[in-house]
């Protein structure tokens, strides 16, 4: 089985150690994070990022930030303690997993209520590790689940990074395209270089040299032509928050390519895990869309190439109506339309689940 030759996010010796991603593929290198404002500073800036990757890193941030204030009486301890979430929680406004990871880490917390602040620490860690764990497997399920979606032979296109940078491990819509190569069905991929960030030349192209995956990296601009010209057989990427009616936010340039895919009959998939699907929002209308600096789209790596005075509209991410996507990929299976049906099933059955465990 192939094994990934880097970890993305680890725990060690209280300390949060996170490949940082602002400086892949010049150079590998670690930023150590030993206090929450460390992680939350990571996730802004990007040092990390991809939903899930983000949610690890949150559920070690809480951590941080209670081990931080433990020498407070309880209730102050709580007070603190729930300032500092929220601080690591609007550290991104769009990817559901923040979120979901924070909600999480509390309902630990209350859940602990009468335990010592020794005891509740232990706990607080272990769950953290329980998210990032939980993630890797949900990951490799989610994959071999995406897989039977490719056809041998298939020609891939993906947009942005979901692989195991943009996870605790393995990948979400890369997680599916590594099975597919490793299960032996030839496939070739094409990377967008996403635009401004550049996470598909930067990190994507990084993950499939590394996995030794067949592959070519083209500029944004280009999918369409492939895609018209029917040298595209499926498009797969990942998703930062999917509404309760399958509206799927992911990633500026999405949107554009679900269109063409549609226009050409080209199936589009989202993969992502369960924990991305956000059951309370109704439509991708509701999902708040972050906007970053100016400075992305106007620089590069340092380099100036705009004129200084020209004004920037910068969205972090698009939101793609239901009604273009083929599927979306999940650890629990594949969800087509109607998605709005599918994915309140899918709530009750959680819910119900959560009842009788």
């Amino acid at each position: 089985m192939y094994k990934e030759s880097f970890q993305a996010v680890v725990f060690e010796e209280g300390t949060l150690k996170l490949l940082d991603q602002r400086y892949i593929p010049r150079k590998e290198e670690i930023f150590p994070c030993r206090t929450y404002m460390d992680v939350e500073f990571a996730i802004r800036d990007m040092v990390v990022r991809g939903a899930p990757a983000i949610g690890a890193a949150a559920g070690y941030g809480f951590y941080l930030a209670a081990d931080a204030l433990s020498h407070l009486p309880r209730k102050q301890f709580l007070e603190e303690l729930r300032k500092a979430s929220d601080i690591l929680d609007q550290s991104r406004p769009t990817a559901v997993n923040l979120r979901w990871a924070l909600e999480r880490m509390w309902r630990r917390t209350n859940q602990l209520g009468n335990t010592s602040t020794e005891q509740l620490l232990k706990h607080l860690l272990e769950e953290a590790h329980r998210i990032r764990e939980e993630d890797i497997e949900t990951n490799r399920t989610l994959s071999r689940i995406g897989a039977e979606v490719i056809v041998p032979g298939a020609r891939i296109l993906t947009h942005c990074n979901t692989g195991a940078l943009a996870t605790a491990g393995w990948g979400t819509a890369l997680g599916v395209i590594k099975e597919a190569h490793f299960s032996g069905k030839d496939i070739f991929v094409y990377a967008d270089e996403t635009r401004p960030r550049l996470q598909g030349a930067r990190l994507t192209a990084w993950e499939l040299v590394k996995a030794g995956i067949p592959a070519k990296l083209i500029p944004d601009s280009v999918a369409a032509t492939l895609i018209r010209d029917g040298k595209i057989d499926c498009v797969i990427l990942g998703g930062d928050r999917v509404a309760a009616n399958g509206d799927v936010c992911n990633k500026i340039g999405t949107f554009m390519l679900s269109v063409i895919c549609h226009h050409y009959g080209v199936p589009f998939y989202s993969a992502v895990p369960v924990s991305t699907i956000d059951f309370d929002t109704p439509t991708g209308a509701d999902i708040p869309i972050e906007e970053r600096s100016a400075d992305e789209v106007k620089t590069i790596e340092g380099v100036t190439i705009a004129p200084k005075e020209i004004e920037v509209f910068n969205p972090a991410f698009d939101v793609t109506p239901h009604q273009f996507v083929t599927g979306i990929i999940t650890e629990r299976g594949i969800l087509r339309p109607p998605y709005a049906h599918h994915i309140a099933q899918l709530k009750q059955e959680i819910y119900e689940k959560e009842q009788t465990s």
